[in-house]
């Protein structure tokens, strides 16, 4: 698999990286066994880049990786986590999560100041029974975000500089935030949201050319827009963005699927291919829950897509033309 340098960096990343938000219970319940099948998948198909965080199950997918961090070579893969929400046990009291389906065991607690930012490391070290972090990001700083850029990206910066990071950037959805962050910083890598994807395409606008210019990489997550595009044909219930799919954005996506049935390839094929043409765009991350989930999706990502399907899309309307130029 590719493997490629974020930013200025010395950190890599394969081209398909390993989503740690479904290990903690997003949507639905995850077993430690089927959590260690996956991730075993992922090493054997070749992937070499893991992202987790602390948010993430409050703390069950950084263990869960922790755990399988013991059974490789920790030298041959790049680890990324998050900062900016410190983790506080409370009595659960029966009570399961707001976000992942897991005991309710901590609380959430915002934080993106210089010490904030140095416990949350400290603690996920100890999850995750690690000595180093490659990449660390600002988590969901959106309405957090000067806070983030005045304290959290100096604390950041101080930890590259210590040697403790090999690299540092932020993740969040908001592309306009993530390129003022472009702009008015030196970060090496920024992983964005579902804001460069099939069915979307702002980025163009603002942090692509910002990333160009910076020479700062691009991980492009939730590729899938929340599954939206990870089966051959939307399903009914589909989710688009953490809720269900407006009906225009179903009719919008099974055009795009007549497109790629006509080449003979499918939907999520040509969703993971779709980031990677763009060269700030350094991998796509994908959430995985089983190893039939990681076998698929390494079967799609590793499936050529014809340059016809891009051409027969952006002549649709059904991908902004730019992307042809990209």
């Amino acid at each position: 698999m590719k493997i490629n340098r974020l930013g200025r960096s010395a950190v890599t990343v394969t081209e398909l990286g390993f989503g740690g938000g479904p290990l903690g219970g997003l949507f639905t319940p995850l077993d430690d066994g089927t959590a260690a099948e996956a991730l075993t998948a992922a090493w054997e198909g070749g992937i070499r880049y893991f992202d987790t965080s602390p948010h993430y199950g409050i703390g069950h997918s950084e263990r869960r990786i922790g755990e399988f961090l013991r059974q490789v070579p920790r030298t041959e893969l790049t680890l990324s986590t998050k900062v900016g929400r410190l983790l506080v046990p409370q009595d659960a009291a029966g009570r399961m999560d707001d976000y992942f389906q897991v005991p309710a065991t901590h609380r959430r607690v915002w934080d993106f100041s210089r010490d904030g930012i140095r416990r949350s490391v400290e603690d996920s070290l100890t999850r995750m029974g690690v000595d180093r972090i490659d990449m660390l990001f600002l988590h969901d700083a959106e309405e957090h975000f000067e806070t983030a850029l005045r304290d959290g990206y100096p604390a950041l910066a101080e930890l590259r500089a210590e040697g403790v990071i090999g690299a540092i950037g932020a993740g969040m959805y908001d592309s306009g935030k993530l390129t003022r962050l472009v702009r008015e910083s030196e970060v090496d890598a920024v992983m964005l949201s579902g804001y460069y994807t099939l069915l979307e395409q702002s980025a163009l606008d603002d942090l692509l050319p910002a990333c160009m210019a910076r020479g700062v990489s691009v991980l492009a997550a939730s590729i899938f827009n929340s599954g939206l595009l990870a089966t051959p044909r939307p399903q009914p219930d589909a989710r688009f963005d953490y809720r269900p799919a407006a009906e225009e954005v179903l009719q919008r996506a099974h055009r795009i699927a007549d497109v790629c049935e006509a080449h003979g390839v499918t939907l999520p094929e040509v969703a993971m291919a779709f980031p990677l043409r763009h060269p700030a765009v350094a991998g796509i991350v994908v959430g995985m829950r089983s190893a039939d989930e990681v076998r698929r999706n390494l079967a799609a990502f590793t499936t050529p897509v014809p340059d016809g399907v891009w051409t027969d899309l952006t002549t649709a309307g059904l991908l902004d033309e730019r992307v042809a130029l990209a």
